[in-house]
């Protein structure tokens, strides 16, 4: 069993389920069905060591010189969350085949499915809580994409933007308590963490940590005051809503309380915080819930009121209490999905959730009915089934503070909520199934196609054998379960029927006759409540705050985004010497070090006057803008001197290369623009930015006057020593690239990759009228293509290309590299643009830039992951030595594929870039090629 596998398949499937979409509907909820499938079938062989006591962990080197690894983690709380997780997805997948219409893209459901379930995975089974936070926020932005999926609905939209934003922000605040956490602790690994809760809950940093985590937690899984997020996600299509809403998404915040159990809690702080909020959520979702008219509203606020009730479990801290709390995980996730799809159902046959219209359904589809009825009576607790008995488990550890002053609050309040529990289920059966014949309904009700109830049938089936058989069917999942969230012996508990006539008996008697009294007794309100004016809530809270920050914001932009570029700039450089000056007042200020200076010779003195002289002349001549440019690539020429003669001769050809293509890019941007640029500020604002630019500058060159006239240590040695034993490679430089820091070259191909994409989106339906003449009112010449020009780059290019696979395969030992390469056949091409023109050079070198583009990537990428498949971190390189006839001995180092990659890159979207600048112009041919090569 591969637990990376198991987390890396849904991710593996989604875009799977997007593809074959395109054969058939329901090609995609198949390919879904089979990831489930394929990762329930790779869980179950560690079933055995989990179920006999084991923890099983297995970790793959990522970054071992930081101490990243990707490390899982398989006990019996990361089981059970990860069967609920792939089972009832599972279940999810088969409903929603059948819930979704034809107009609902399957594909894209499905592939955004697949994502939420991989991340979920990803929470429950990581070891590391970095790695833990990382899957946390991609189920806030899976989350995010299910919720608004259909995208044509505001409600949509406004309830997906909303669970991003308070989820995404109790993501920010665990992950404060995350580093905090591994700082209190020196480890980032739940084994070290949950080894240490006395050093945890003695160490000063316990508090802010603690508040931190939880509102992590607390945000993700609806908990008062954050509670109205899950209401508007409801906007969502049932299958989201029952499987995101009730089975996983918002169980995370408790299993996260379940997960750190052992290492936070035991504290008074953990006791208020975390009871306190468990009892006022409680209470809030089952009240509120009492009132909706909506199916799915009902639902929602009855799920933050059970999720409120396993937070108050975990509030209490009792061995006893954790577990009744992970039992009660179980059962309402049974219960209340199934409750979800029912009511899915109910929407589906019938046309509305509204409850005020749906009446009498029990003739109209009495299957359904009665699934829902014993779903319903599960989640008030009534015997028999499985919500009866972890409500019992949670009246009993209410009790325990009874000795306290204000001990009675806690079971009354646990059963106020019952009450509440009963009635708002009494309602969801009366009102929907009997009280009467329907009412307006849009279309006529009757029961779902078969496979549509089957989901449902298994979960109903669980409720009723959990209830009448828990030593049987929950016992062992619940025991390793518990074992896991106390990290210590279970205390003893029993899982029968009936225990006899005691204060948990009497709280479920007072819950279940005083919520069929409050729910006959008062439905007579819900009318009035109808026509009664809404107070506000949360919500509006949460509204008026977003708007607040707007304003802010706005207010900001206003101060400090000026419309005047200059004075931007002018502002930011002027903080900046402000700043630097203030760093000099204090400490140290002598601007000479000890260091022994390097003799001046006049060849490099004469080189750096030139490139003063260019730099002060590119400023001073800035309005003549070709002038300018000539200037400016003096300065490049210096810079690449300078490389030369300081033994950095990769830099020189970088420098060199990077030069041509930026100055044959600002060449095609200026064809566009005037010669010269107008006279814009006045002396005194030219005076001033004088002034500043001498200070700025001279205060940089303090600076590094600074800092190069004192020794320092330099880590140039280590490269200097392992390049060759650990890359393979002479080339000190090259080797840092693609060996040491591949990983960061691969991020910065990446970006280059996304800049070019960008940059080609932009000037895609740009179209520019080219100038016919000058400033001076002379015409350009007409031709355009020299033929001494053209003819020399045809008969240069085939050189060129030599040239730059020479370059690329000598980098890994001599100068040279995939950049420098790149840069060199990119150079090529565009001189053959230049002069024979797009139609001529785009019909002899037909070639799709985002393909190349893509394929560099994934020769780089393809690179690191092939490390993995020998046991190695990602990125680590290879090489070895052979013997070829005729050429003898040859290198060949794993190195070279990523190089390659770099090159790809570099070409396509240096081609990308200037080609579709060059073809920026009104010319409807043009056009037309532009659309034929991309």
């Amino acid at each position: 069993m591969n637990l990376l596998i198991i987390v890396l398949l849904p991710f593996i499937g989604a875009p799977i389920a997007a593809g074959v979409s395109k054969f058939g509907r329901l090609h995609a909820a198949w390919a879904a069905g089979v990831v489930a499938l394929c990762a329930i079938s790779l869980l179950i062989p560690g079933l055995i060591d989990v179920f006999s006591g084991e923890v099983l962990i297995q970790r793959l080197s990522w970054m071992p010189l930081i101490g990243l690894d990707l490390v899982f983690r398989l006990d019996g709380l990361g089981l059970l969350f990860a069967l609920l997780i792939l089972v009832i997805g599972l279940l999810i997948i088969l409903y929603a085949r059948y819930y979704l219409s034809t107009q609902d893209d399957m594909g894209r459901f499905y592939a955004y499915l697949l994502l939420f379930m991989g991340s979920m995975l990803g929470i429950v089974l990581s070891e590391n809580i970095i790695q833990l936070l990382i899957f946390w926020e991609l189920t806030s932005l899976s989350s995010f994409l299910l919720i608004s999926y259909w995208q044509h609905r505001h409600e949509s939209r406004s309830g997906a933007r909303m669970a991003l934003t308070i989820t995404g922000a109790g993501g920010l605040a665990l992950l404060g308590g995350c580093l905090l956490l591994g700082e209190i602790t020196g480890s980032y690994e739940l084994s070290v963490i949950l080894q240490s809760g006395e050093i945890i809950r003695n160490h000063s940093l316990y508090q802010p940590m603690l508040i931190l985590v939880l509102l992590g937690a607390f945000t993700k899984s609806a908990q008062f005051p954050f509670h109205f997020w899950l209401p508007n996600a409801m906007a969502a299509p049932t299958p989201v809503s029952a499987y995101l809403h009730s089975a996983t998404m918002v169980k995370a915040g408790v299993f996260l309380l379940a997960r750190l159990f052992p290492a936070l809690s035991g504290t008074a702080e953990w006791f208020w915080l975390v009871s306190v909020t468990g009892l006022l959520t409680l209470l809030v979702g089952a009240y509120i819930a009492l009132w909706k008219h909506d199916l799915k509203g009902l639902l929602a606020y009855s799920t933050i009121s059970h999720l409120g009730l396993v937070t108050l479990l975990f509030g209490i801290g009792t061995p006893m209490a954790a577990v009744a709390g992970v039992f009660h995980i179980i059962n309402h996730a049974t219960f209340k999905a199934s409750l979800f799809m029912a009511a899915g159902i109910i929407d589906h046959e019938a046309g509305t959730r509204d409850m005020r219209r749906l009446r009498g359904l029990w003739a109209f589809m009495p299957h359904t009915a009665m699934l829902a009825i014993v779903a319903a009576a599960a989640m008030a607790g009534v015997p028999l089934l499985n919500g009866f008995l972890s409500k019992e488990m949670f009246f009993m550890e209410t009790l325990h503070g009874m000795d306290q002053t204000w001990g009675w609050l806690m079971p009354a309040g646990a059963t106020l909520a019952g009450i509440f529990a009963v009635a708002y289920s009494l309602r969801f059966i009366h009102n929907v199934f009997f009280d009467g014949p329907p009412v307006d309904l849009p279309k006529t009700p009757h029961e779902p196609p078969r496979w549509m109830k089957i989901p449902v049938e298994i979960l109903v089936a669980l409720c009723l054998l959990v209830g009448m058989l828990p030593a049987l069917t929950v016992a062992p999942i619940l025991s390793i379960a518990s074992g896991a969230v106390l990290q210590a012996p279970l205390p003893e508990y029993d899982l029968a029927i009936w225990h006899g006539f005691n204060p948990a008996f009497w709280m479920s008697v007072i819950a279940l006759l005083g919520g069929v009294g409050v729910y006959f007794g008062f439905s007579a309100f819900l009318s009035l409540r109808t026509h009664a004016r809404e107070r506000p809530g949360m919500k509006e809270f949460y509204h008026l705050l977003l708007e607040g920050m707007f304003f802010v914001s706005r207010s900001f932009t206003r101060l400090l985004h000026i419309d005047s570029l200059q004075r931007m700039v002018f502002c930011l450089i002027l903080f900046a010497v402000l700043l630097g000056t203030a760093s000099f007042m204090t400490g140290n200020t002598a601007l000479i070090g000890e260091r022994e200076q390097l003799p001046i010779d006049g060849v490099s003195f004469v080189v750096a006057l030139i490139i003063i002289a260019a730099a002060m002349g590119t400023a001073i001549l800035h309005r003549q803008r070709f002038v300018s440019l000539i200037m400016i690539g003096t300065v490049g020429l210096g810079v690449a001197l300078i490389f030369a003669k300081f033994s950095a001769p990769d830099l020189a050809l970088t420098q060199l290369s990077v030069e041509v293509v930026t100055i044959v890019l600002i060449l095609l941007a200026l064809y566009f623009l005037p010669q010269y640029t107008p006279v814009e500020s006045k002396p005194f604002r030219r005076g001033r930015d004088v002034l500043l630019a001498v200070l700025a500058g001279g205060g940089i060159a303090s600076l590094a006057w600074a800092v190069l006239t004192r020794p320092y240590e330099t880590i140039a040695d280590y490269f200097l020593t392992q390049s060759v034993p650990e890359g393979g490679g002479h080339n000190v430089v090259n080797v840092i690239l693609v060996d040491f820091r591949g990983y960061d070259t691969l991020g910065e191909i990446t970006v280059m990759a996304l800049a070019g994409l960008g940059i080609y989106a932009m000037l895609e339906h740009l179209q520019l009228k080219g100038p016919s003449h000058d400033t001076f009112k002379r015409s350009w010449d007409e031709d355009k293509h020299p033929l001494i020009m053209a003819s020399l780059t045809r008969i240069v290019l085939p050189l060129a290309l030599l040239v730059a696979i020479f370059i690329l395969l000598r980098g890994h030992n001599l100068p040279g590299g995939g950049f420098i390469a790149g840069l060199i056949t990119a150079v090529a091409f565009i001189t053959q643009y230049l002069a024979n023109g797009t139609t001529w050079t785009q019909t002899r070198f037909p070639f799709d830039m985002h393909t190349i583009i893509a394929i560099g990537l994934m020769f780089a990428a393809t690179t690191g992951l092939g490390s993995w498949l020998f046991g190695y971190p990602f990125l680590t390189s290879t090489f070895g030595h052979l013997d070829w006839p005729l050429v003898g001995e040859f290198e060949l180092a794993s190195a070279m594929v990523f190089d390659l990659g770099v090159y790809l890159v570099v070409v396509g979207v240096t081609l990308l870039i200037i080609v579709n600048l060059g073809l920026v112009h009104n010319s409807s041919h043009n056009t037309k090629i532009r659309h034929k090569i991309h």
